[in-house]
């Protein structure tokens, strides 16, 4: 490799040598918080010290201890959405990625600053899915992806247990974020970006943590537009339920809340393991491990029971998959033999008298598909619900707008199983249709990827997602409710699945 082809860029710590792929500068591994182990653990982050020299930033960062497909390198995930790097374990896990067309030019690009999916609990910005350089190319933007604090090293909320010293637990995972956000105001402009124009981005997990970040104080000023993919960030986690969590932890260790220096010598795997045993202490446990809402830091839900105040002047663009349970789902053992009686049976079991009126709406919707594709298209459904509860409370706030999307566009792959299911668009935003095994071998692919991903780019340079050569898509308000349709082709509806909706109302919703 050339020196041409190693770019150097001088960051406000210290040199960084890149290296070039498919004529995009690409800068992996970058440490921009300390080591959270030890002392550091359940601190909020610092940055790293200035170094001397040049730093190679050709490999990826460790990753948040965790377990799941990113621990054990699952061969199903790979099979699904490929493969997944083999990285290190570890609390020494602030690191972040970029990609960029150029380094030193002034260039002032969009910034594109991803948040991982997994929940709160796994994953990591280095997950090939999310590899920036087609995404970058193909809108002249700057791509950023993180790693940060997970779980319980990022969310044991011990404030009450604690004190001032442990006041920023609950929500130390964001507060990395927040460091991210501040390493790329800082230093982006060397990369080719604007740090004065960032638009946060993600899914799943991913966008509870957009929302969580559009209510944090901290975070006010460093980003200017969002979206929210698959994943309402509507609130937080109540104290009064995640304290007791933080209790039911010490109770393991047999650590007195006088003792919490004890947590600090404990090793991250006896962590983890506690975590998994205490996952069943009361229904939703493991949940208690996200970011909580303490009054202080993340003064209060971002959008119950209205838009927060930090959320107004952000445009949003909101929107959810048309089968999101398809992915969860994809393993059931009675997937291929799923009858009417099943059916039922199931259904009995989640909606109990509902069920019947429920049932009705979408037969009538959909009359010529399968009882399971029903049964996927009912429990698939609390996502989309919560994602237009957000977005009407987003434009009943004023301010910027909010744009509602809804993904259609069914995979091919081994016999259509996955149709429009969770996950399924992060390959075309990225600009990635070849990335993941999952979106099958249609022809159509490239033609909604360009399509998706230059919406998103559109939408990062000037907070406008129009894309010229696709149907005008208008801000969303409660009284034409204008969704825009990805599909092959891709179109605009008004309230589309109405019905279906409407159904919903009074009801609670369901939580599979």
């Amino acid at each position: 490799m050339t020196q041409s082809e190693q770019p150097i860029v001088d960051t406000k710590l210290g040199k960084l040598k890149g290296f070039v792929k498919d004529d995009t500068q690409t800068f992996l591994g970058i440490q921009y918080g300390k080591s959270t182990a030890g002392e550091r653990r359940f601190m909020p982050p610092e940055p790293p010290e200035p170094w001397q020299g040049v730093i190679d930033a050709c490999d990826f960062g460790p990753i948040c201890p965790q377990g799941g497909s990113l621990a054990d390198n699952a061969l199903a995930d790979n099979q699904v959405i490929g493969p997944l790097p083999k990285l290190p374990l570890s609390e020494d896990c602030l690191y972040l990625n970029v990609w960029t067309p150029a380094v030193k030019d002034h260039g002032k690009r969009p910034v594109l600053f991803w948040l991982h999916g997994r929940g709160f609990a796994e994953g990591a910005g280095s997950e090939g899915w999310y590899d920036g350089t087609k995404l970058s190319q193909r809108g002249d933007v700057v791509v950023v992806t993180i790693n940060h604090r997970l779980n319980i090293f990022g969310y044991l909320y011990l404030a009450e247990l604690g004190g001032e010293k442990y006041a920023t637990s609950g929500v130390n995972g964001m507060l990395d974020a927040v460091l991210a956000l501040e390493w790329v105001r800082d230093n982006i402009a060397e990369f080719g970006g604007d740090p004065d124009n960032v638009t946060i981005f993600g899914e799943s997990g991913g966008g509870l943590k957009v929302g969580t970040l559009m209510a944090l104080p901290r975070a006010e000023g460093l980003f200017h537009k969002a979206v929210m993919q698959s994943g309402p960030g509507l609130r937080g986690v109540d104290p009064k339920l995640a304290t007791p969590f933080a209790r039911k932890v010490l109770e393991h260790f047999d650590i007195k809340k006088e003792e919490l220096h004890k947590l600090h010598d404990l090793t991250s795997e006896q962590l983890l393991d506690a975590v998994t045993k205490l996952a069943g202490i009361g229904p939703g446990a493991s949940g208690f491990l996200a970011p909580v809402v303490d009054g202080k830091v993340y003064p209060r839900h971002a959008f119950i029971p209205d838009a927060v105040p930090t959320a107004v002047n952000i445009p949003l663009i909101i929107g959810t998959n048309k089968d999101e349970s398809a992915l969860f789902s994809a393993a059931d053992p009675k997937r291929v033999s799923f009858d009417e009686e099943e059916l039922h049976r199931r259904l009995d079991r989640l909606l109990g008298e509902r069920k019947t009126e429920i049932l009705d709406v979408y037969r009538q919707n959909r009359p010529r598909v399968t009882p399971w594709d029903l049964y996927i298209g009912i429990i698939s459904e609390s996502m989309r619900l919560w994602s237009i509860q957000l977005a009407e409370k987003k434009a009943a706030a004023g301010g910027a707008p909010v744009y509602m999307y809804l993904f259609t566009w069914e995979s091919n792959y081994m016999g259509g199983i996955f149709k429009s299911c969770h996950a399924m668009e992060i390959p075309f935003v990225f600009n990635n249709p070849d990335i993941a095994p999952f979106t099958g071998k249609g022809n159509d692919r490239h033609e909604l990827a360009a399509s998706m991903s230059q919406s998103w780019i559109n939408f990062a340079r000037s907070g406008d997602p129009n894309v010229q050569g696709l149907p005008h898509w208008p801000p969303y308000d409660t009284e034409n409710r204008t969704t825009m349709i990805f599909d092959t082709p891709c179109r605009v509806e008004n309230d589309p699945r109405k019905e279906e909706r409407q159904v919903w109302k009074g009801k609670p919703l369901l939580r599979t």
